[in-house]
């Protein structure tokens, strides 16, 4: 099934997104003609191609689209852990798309909170030291990092977890730690990979229901995730299909 197919078979109401320039005023980031080539020997794998779009500030934005789409590639790139090709990424009203590599961490760390699939948990660190990890590299005091990590551990409901070790806590309870560790440094973005994949359906309920009062709290997520349940979650879908974006649908609530 070609583009064209697949895009007359959106729900009714999604559009094609536009490929003209972006107004920054109201915009957290926009990326802009990007694409993401992957170059070996003499094989060329297009991972992004031409990609259009912006999330503006406090909006909750789901992307969704098959395995190999390109949706880790696109995470990647707004997260800011690989560069595009050629396109350009603006951030806050910047384009980043050049900066070099302590450029980007600078701005990485002040800016966005990462949640995984797979936690990424610390084995040999307590709950309590997982979520203060976070905040080693900003100029925080070590009675302000833990102020805060007792705050965001009340906040999800995991204190009494503080000193246990992930291995002795269940699915729910270590991604509940993931998102006390994303949200510590209180950034703008919050950038959710699959953050409900390794869940039974309860727990990943729970999670989506976490990231509703983050984003209702006006923090900005983009969330990538094959789940339609968890996707109506968002305020807004962005579907992709072989490194494109295909539709938009924007949701009435």
């Amino acid at each position: 099934m070609n583009t064209q197919q697949i895009a007359s078979n959106v729900v009714q109401g999604a559009d094609i997104f536009p490929a003209s320039k972006i107004d920054q005023s109201e915009t957290l980031f926009s990326l802009e003609d990007l694409c993401k080539v992957y170059r070996s020997d003499n094989i060329e794998t297009t991972a992004l191609n031409n990609i259009n779009f912006e999330v503006k500030r406090g909006e909750f934005v789901a992307v969704m689209g098959p395995s190999g789409c390109g949706k880790s590639t696109l995470l990647n790139i707004v997260g800011m852990l690989d560069r595009p090709s050629s396109g350009s990424y603006w951030f806050d009203g910047e384009d980043i798309a050049n900066h070099g590599e302590s450029s980007l961490s600078a701005i990485r760390k002040r800016n966005i909170g990462f949640i995984f699939q797979s936690f990424n948990l610390i084995d040999e660190l307590s709950v309590r030291e997982n979520i203060e990890v976070a905040l080693l590299y900003h100029d925080v005091s070590k009675a302000e990092r833990r102020e805060r990590a007792e705050q965001a551990m009340e906040r999800m409901e995991i204190a009494h977890r503080a000193n246990h070790e992930p291995s002795q806590l269940s699915g729910g309870q270590q991604q509940r730690v993931a998102v006390a560790r994303a949200v510590i440094a209180e950034p703008n973005l919050i950038l959710a990979d699959e953050p409900t994949g390794n869940l039974d359906s309860h727990n990943g309920q729970e999670v989506m229901e976490i990231l509703t009062e983050l984003n209702q709290q006006g923090t900005t997520i983009l969330m990538v995730t094959h789940s339609p349940a968890h996707a109506e979650y968002a305020r807004r879908d962005i579907s992709l299909f072989d490194g494109e974006v295909i539709t938009e649908n924007l949701k009435k609530f």
